[in-house]
C-alpha cells in the first residue's frame, strides 16, 4: 500500500490558506471524483449530519473530539464556498465580508459608542437591528427556517414573538397553561384532536424550555442518550443472566432501570 507524500509541513497544515488548496485540488482537475461530483444540493445531507455530530460531542463533553468535528463541519462550508465560486455565484471573500460587516454592524457596543449592561440587553439589540435590515412587510418569524426540528423551530419562533412583547408575563402563567392543556388532551375526542392537543402540550413546553433558558432539543438528545445507555443497561444484564427480556415482569425491569441509571446514569 502506498503512503501520502507529505506535500505540507506541519506548520502549513495549520494555516488557512492550505485548507483552500486541498479543496480546489480536490475540486480540479485530476482532484477527487467524490469531490467533483458534488453539488449544493448534494452536500445538503452531509452538512446536516455533521451539525449534528458536533451538537453530539457538545452534549457528552468530548472536547478532544469537538475540534475534530468543527474541522468537519468546516469541510462542507470550504466545499459550498469552492462550488459557489467555480459557478460565479460568489466566492470565500464574499462570505467573509458578509459575515464580518454583520457583526461589526449589530455590536454596536463593541464596535461603536454604544453600551450594553448585560447580555440580555445584547440580544435584545441584535434582533432590532436584524430587523432594520429586512424590508417592511417582512414578518418576524419568516426568517426562521421552517427545515429546523419541530422544537427547535417552536422556541425560535416563540423567541422572536416574545422579543416584541407577545410573552407570558411569568412563567407560572405558562406552567398554569400546560396543566390546561394536558387536561384538554385527557378530552380529546378524536385521533385528529389527541394530535392537535398533544401539538399544544410540546408547544407549550417549548415555551417552558425557553423561559428556564433551556435548549428544548438539546435537552431532549440528552433524554434520549440516557434512555438508550439504561436500556442497554438492561439488556446486557439480561445476557448476563442468560434471561429472557421479554419475560421479564414490568417490576423486575424497572428494578434493572434503577440499578441502570445509579451506573450508567
Amino acid at each position: 500500500m502506498s503512503r501520502n507524500k507529505p506535500e505540507f509541513s506541519e506548520e502549513e497544515l495549520g494555516r488557512f490558506e492550505t485548507f483552500r488548496k486541498i479543496i480546489e485540488r480536490l475540486r480540479g482537475p485530476g482532484g477527487c471524483p467524490w469531490d467533483r461530483k458534488q453539488t449544493h444540493v448534494s452536500l445538503k445531507r452531509y452538512l446536516v449530519e455533521e451539525c449534528y455530530e458536533v451538537l453530539e460531542t457538545i452534549d457528552e463533553q468530548r472536547m478532544p473530539a469537538l475540534g475534530e468535528e468543527l474541522g468537519d463541519l468546516w469541510l462542507q462550508i470550504m466545499l459550498h464556498a469552492q462550488i459557489a465560486r467555480e459557478s460565479g455565484e460568489f466566492t470565500l471573500e464574499d462570505v467573509l465580508r458578509k459575515i464580518n460587516t454583520k457583526l461589526i454592524y449589530r455590536h454596536p457596543h463593541v464596535f461603536g459608542d454604544n453600551k450594553a449592561k448585560d447580555a440580555e440587553e445584547v440580544s435584545a439589540t441584535w434582533e432590532e437591528l436584524k430587523e432594520r435590515e429586512k424590508p417592511g412587510n417582512f414578518s418576524l418569524l419568516a426568517g426562521v427556517p421552517r427545515e429546523m426540528p419541530a422544537l427547535a423551530y417552536s422556541q425560535s419562533v416563540q423567541r422572536r414573538a416574545a422579543s416584541v412583547g407577545f410573552d407570558w408575563e411569568k412563567i407560572d402563567d405558562i406552567i398554569e397553561k400546560l396543566v390546561e392543556e394536558v387536561e384538554e388532551l385527557k378530552r380529546a375526542d378524536g385521533q385528529e384532536q389527541k394530535s392537535r392537543e398533544f401539538g399544544d402540550i410540546l408547544l407549550t413546553l417549548a415555551n417552558v424550555a425557553r423561559r428556564m433558558d433551556i435548549d428544548l432539543e438539546s435537552a431532549l438528545r440528552q433524554a434520549n442518550a440516557r434512555f438508550t445507555r439504561r436500556f442497554q443497561f438492561i439488556e446486557d444484564a439480561c445476557r448476563e443472566a442468560k434471561a429472557d427480556l421479554k419475560a421479564l415482569t414490568l417490576a423486575e425491569m424497572d428494578k434493572l432501570w434503577d440499578e441502570a441509571k445509579k451506573v450508567v446514569g
